[in-house]
This record gives C-alpha cells, structure tokens and sequence, in this order.
C-alpha cells in the first residue's frame, strides 16, 4: 500500500514541481520581497534599512556580503538568548559546523526553515520514483549514517550536528522504517556505534543506504568483517539504492561496487547547514536541481570577482552556463547576503541546475571535514617551529583506496632540505596540530574513520621539475597545498617514479 501510494504522490508532486521550472526567477523575485518584509523590524534589518528595500538593487545597496565571521555577533547575540535578532523570535536550533577562520560555526535553523531541509529530501525520492518506477524500497528498512542526534541547550535553543537535529524530524511515515534507532545513533564512542549498528541492521530487509561515502564505507566493511561475508549483496539481497551528499562520490565508486557486489542506483543531495540547496532529479543526470522555492534567495559572484570590495552580483535571471560561481543566499533562517564559500556552475537554465565544483579556496573534504588551506599551513608552521626541520614545499591529498586494517587518511607530500631525515615526530606534530585547528578532522581521527595522516618524502628539487615538466614553473603558478583528489600527487608520484628509473 505504501508502495502504491508513494507513485501516486510522486506523480503530482514531481509534475507540480516541473510546472515550476519556467517561473523559477519570478518566485526568487518573490522570495526576496518575503524575506526582506518578514525580517524587516529585526536587529538585522534595522541595521540594514529593510523598509527601504523594494528590489534587488535596493538590496545589493543595502546588504554586503558576508562570511560567518561578520555574522559572529549577530549569532552571539542569538546565543544570549536575545529575540528578533536575525529573523523574528529565536531561532529553534544552531546547527555546528566546521569554521573556515574562526573554529566552529553556529548556523541558525528556523521553524520556517527547518521543513525545507526535510521537504527536498523527499522530493529527490519522489523524483527518483516517478522516473524509475521503483518505489519498492518503501517496503524495507532504511539506514542513515549520521551524527548523533543528542543536542544540547542554550537559552532555549538546542544546539547540535545538522543531521542529529533532522533525526528528530523523520517523517512519521518512515520512522517504522529508519534505523538505526535512537538509542544506537546516541552512542558517543564511534567504534563502539558502528558495532551496534552492523548488529542492529545485519538481519533486517534493508533496501536503502544514506550517508557521507567514507563512513557508509566503513559501515560497510565492518559489517562484512563482523558476519564473515564478502559482499554486503549476500545481507541485503534487496538493497537498492545509495543516498549520499557533502562529498564527491566519484573516488568511493569502485570500493562500493565490490563491496556491495552488484552496482546499485544513486541520489547526489547536496545539504548544507545554512539549507538543502539542491537535489539530483535525473538518473541520467548528475547535475543538481536547484531549491529556488525553498525560502531562500540565491545569488551567484564569478570566482574572479568575490575577493573584490564590491564584486558583481547577479540573481538567478543573470547566470550564464559553465561559468563557475560563488554560491551566496540570503534565507528564512536568518542568513543574509551569507557567503557559502561553495562553487558552482550551472548546466542547465531552464530548470535551474547546478554542479558543485568545490570551494573558492583550496580544500580537502573527501570525508566531510573540510579542510583548508590556512590550517595546513598552520600546521606545518608549527610542527617545524618545533623541530627546526626545513620544509620547501608540500602538499596533501586524501589517501582514501586503503588496504584493511589500514584506515584512510591525509597524505602529506613534503620536500624537506637536502640531508634532512624526518622522524615520525614530524608526522605527530602535524597531526596534533591539525586537530587543534579543525574539529571535524579531530573527530574523524578520535573516532577511527581516519588515521592520523602519513607524510610522503619527495625527493630534493621533485616539485620544482614536476612543476618545470607541466609549464607552470614561476609566474602566477603555484604548488596545490592541499586538493580534494589525487590528481597532482599522481602525476608527481609517476614523475618521480620516471625520474628514479633513468637514474
């Protein structure tokens, strides 16, 4: 019956939303309009002249774009537990998230907004079923793997990770379905929970599998360890169907695929914190449907221009295709002219779909923990304040194809100066370091989903004749200090391996 019921709602739900698709710039219109009148007696808009706004240029005038650290003392503000600081009232939950430089973030969830994060993760179902036919996976159980959902209070507002706070919102007519239950998903020691979880879910008729690949994936794996089995398939003979988001999948493609046993369909969400920004809708297609109706008004800056004191900004009626855009919205939750820091390009106008192709500074987030390039520099600064070892040049990429009992981790490729010889020493001090500036990448090496990170020897002159071989030796060229793939590491491993074998 839930079965039947799921493809007739599919069918409205998705043929409704396609009605929208050449109206997508004139509801973001409308959006904008609601956004500034609701908010318009807040501390923000007070600051910020809202009753005279009347359209988006009122708006650019008005309101400069801001990163979470112009915000802090408005979030500091809401954190007292003052009212209409942002948006009316208080908002009902600060979700943590990774800072970029100033720690962790508190990114305020509304009771207007929350229902936008859960409303597009069922409407990237809906789509999937109406497209496939399938929505038999109703029939089984489901798995997140997700934050704890234990939140703590402050002044009457709850405060935790974005996916412990929309566990306490599973639709009612999935919740018979989800697991792992409360209890399991409450277990602080990571370990210890993803035992509870292989044991809570290893006997069930699970059909759908959700979470950032690299915890999916030792999900996986222990499960297969824990019931001697050698393909996830032999457990779940009806999984599937593969929910993901925060990370590219493209790397985990060939380790899920012999995990599994068989290839299975996926779903690309891309959720964040400040909203759900989009979904793909099309099996056949990866780029994303962008949430243009979901109460948040969306404006775009060319890479080339954010650093700029006034960059040009443009509303989704200005965008062009394969342009690569900073990603800045202004929401219900309170968020205003908020700078995202993510990059996107458009592939399609009519509808409105996107590709995340990274952020506008260099990152590592191949296992959700967002790393970036200050932060490595910090580190390594420290470690060699430390030991007075002299550094040339380095860099890091996520090592994530590991051989058991090996777990993944950050390799950091590092030129030390001729005759020096490192010790493991070097590695820890890093590694300490590291986890003093970012939390995500702490709780990810506490908790055992990564090692802590390996450094990698290149051999004295490697960089700069790599760099020589490429023609990106001097000018404006630079070594990456960290990359979300493999690829330059690749190339300079095969470079030096080329090197070695003439000599």
């Amino acid at each position: 019956m839930i079965s039947l019921i799921a493809k007739i709602v599919a069918h409205f739900r998705v043929n409704k939303i396609k009605k929208t698709y050449t109206k997508a710039t004139k509801i973001q219109e409308d959006i904008l309009h609601r956004l500034v009148k609701k908010a318009m007696k807040t501390k923000f808009g007070k600051d910020h002249g809202f009753k005279k706004i009347s359209n988006y240029d009122n708006f650019k005038e008005k309101v400069p774009i801001r990163d979470y650290e112009s915000f802090k003392h408005y979030i500091n503000d809401i954190q007292k537990g003052q009212e209409n600081i942002l948006w009316p009232g208080k908002p009902k939950y600060l979700a943590k998230t990774s800072g970029t430089t100033s720690g962790v973030k508190l990114i305020p969830i509304t009771k207007e907004s929350l229902p936008f994060h859960i409303n597009s993760s069922r409407d990237a179902i809906l789509f999937y079923i109406k497209q496939t036919g399938d929505s038999g996976f109703l029939n089984g159980k489901n798995i997140f793997i997700q934050g704890s959902p234990v939140l703590k209070q402050l002044n009457g507002i709850f405060i935790g990770r974005l996916s412990g706070i929309v566990a306490h919102h599973v639709p009612k007519y999935l919740q018979a379905r989800n697991l792992p239950t409360m209890k399991t998903n409450s277990i602080d020691d990571w370990e210890s929970k993803i035992d509870a979880i292989c044991e809570e879910t290893c006997d069930k008729d699970l059909r759908v599998i959700g979470g950032i690949p690299s915890w999916v994936q030792m999900y996986l794996e222990r499960l297969l360890h824990n019931k001697k089995e050698k393909k996830v398939i032999n457990l779940f003979k009806n999984l599937s169907l593969f929910v993901y988001g925060g990370v590219n999948f493209e790397p985990y493609k060939r380790i899920f695929l012999k995990l599994i046993g068989r290839k299975i369909n996926t779903i690309e969400y891309y959720p964040a914190s400040e909203g759900f920004f989009a979904y793909q809708n099309d099996q056949n297609d990866s780029s994303l449907l962008l949430q243009y109706n979901s109460e948040i008004f969306y404006e775009f800056v060319e890479v080339n221009q954010i650093e700029k004191k006034h960059p040009n900004r443009l509303n989704l009626s200005q965008v062009v295709l394969n342009k690569n855009y900073v990603m800045i919205i202004s929401s219900n939750a309170g968020l205003w002219a908020y700078n995202t820091g993510d990059t996107v390009m458009f592939k399609s106008i009519n509808p409105p779909k996107i590709i995340v192709t990274g952020r506008y500074k260099h990152y590592i987030s191949a296992f959700g923990e967002h790393v970036i390039s200050s932060e490595v520099e910090q580190s390594i600064k420290f470690a060699i304040a430390k030991t007075k070892l002299v550094v040339k040049e380095f860099t890091v990429a996520p090592m994530i194809d590991v051989s058991r009992p090996d777990l993944p981790h950050h390799e950091w490729w590092i030129e030390f100066d001729k005759g020096t010889n490192p010790s493991d020493k070097f590695a820890e001090i890093v590694d300490s370091e590291m986890k003093n500036q970012n939390i995500y990448y702490k709780d990810l090496v506490d908790g055992k989903v990564l090692q802590p990170l390996k450094v990698v020897n290149v051999p004295t002159g490697s960089f700069k004749k790599y760099m020589k071989s490429l023609g990106k030796l001097g000018g404006q060229n630079k070594v990456p200090r960290l990359s979300n793939n493999r690829d330059f590491v690749t190339g300079l491993n095969k470079y030096i391996k080329k090197t070695e074998s003439k000599n």
